[in-house]
């Protein structure tokens, strides 16, 4: 493994002193669970290594009436073991359960998950399905950007040298709303997304009409999508079978997948429709009140 110095900061003032001083030759440890085998591997060579699980803002971990904030470096089971987010955050806890084995799970967070911004990273759709806002700090203050547009191509992202990812914001859940992230992997041994999808959508109070949805695809294009259109063509709409596949087709279209090992861009299509409509059906059944198990 590359010689690294190494600092562990206790404020976030602090931190971004020292990424801004090193000016993008530093890397954030917050797990870990990916940057220790990256630099071991010669993937990335950082110069210094900035242990951030000490600074209090990103281990907020706190659920109010106006939402859920969710520190960059709150490690994933906290996330799993708390009942409220189960109910009301459900395709997050969906993803935090997959994310690795649970050993990687105790030192895993969701925002170095995003922070890696991995095409086919779980806990991203999820995010995007849930409405997240990350807020990102640095030597030019403070700027909050959608989920959404946080990833700009494989392994890249809008963080600017001398910036850190602090938390994530989400709005609060609405009255018969349900969400459902699930994933389509070959086997067990390949623990990486040929699709992944994140679904959450509102249903009006006779919960047979939808009211707003939003539908996020992984590991169909570069980066993470938002499938916005798929989303509000159920607005308005009832639910019903025929409705849901237009979401699924709707969905579809903003795939561009590749072959590789794990699936070819034909089986991928195919798999982006056929795993919308089951989210779809999942988040409806969850804001129906009902208990889905994620696969």
């Amino acid at each position: 493994m590359r010689d690294f110095d190494f600092a562990s900061p206790a404020t976030l003032t602090e931190a971004i002193s020292l990424f801004s001083r090193h000016n993008g030759s530093a890397k954030a440890l917050a797990g870990g669970t990916d940057l220790i085998d990256h630099v071991r591997t010669g993937r990335l060579t950082p110069d210094w290594v900035i242990d951030i699980k000490k600074i209090p803002e990103l281990n907020v971990l706190e659920l109010g009436s106006d939402g859920l904030r969710l520190g960059a470096a709150v490690p994933c089971y906290k996330i799993y073991h708390n009942e409220d987010l189960v109910k009301k955050y459900s395709a997050l806890v969906d993803s935090c359960r997959i994310i690795g084995g649970i050993q990687i799970q105790n030192r895993a967070s969701v925002g170095g998950n995003l922070c890696n911004s991995g095409p086919a990273a779980d806990s991203i759709p999820a995010l995007i399905a849930l409405g997240a806002t990350c807020v990102i700090a640095g030597p030019n203050g403070q700027r909050d950007i959608p989920v959404e547009q946080f990833c700009t191509g494989p392994g890249k992202n809008v963080l600017q040298p001398g910036e850190i990812l602090v938390e994530l914001r989400f709005p609060a859940r609405p009255s018969h709303s349900g969400s459902f992230y699930q994933r389509f992997i070959p086997r067990n041994e390949m623990d990486i997304a040929v699709v992944g999808v994140g679904v959450s959508v509102v249903l009006d109070s006779t919960k047979k009409t939808f009211v707003s949805a939003r539908i996020a695809l992984g590991a169909v294009g570069p980066t993470p999508i938002f499938a916005e259109d798929a989303g509000n063509l159920l607005a308005g709409k009832p639910v019903s079978d025929e409705t849901i596949a237009e979401a699924g087709q709707a969905a579809q279209k903003y795939a561009t997948p590749i072959d590789d090992m794990r699936g070819t861009k034909e089986y991928r299509l195919h798999l982006t429709k056929v795993l919308t409509e089951r989210s779809i059906k999942a988040a409806i059944d969850r804001a129906k009140g009902k208990t889905v198990k994620a696969h």
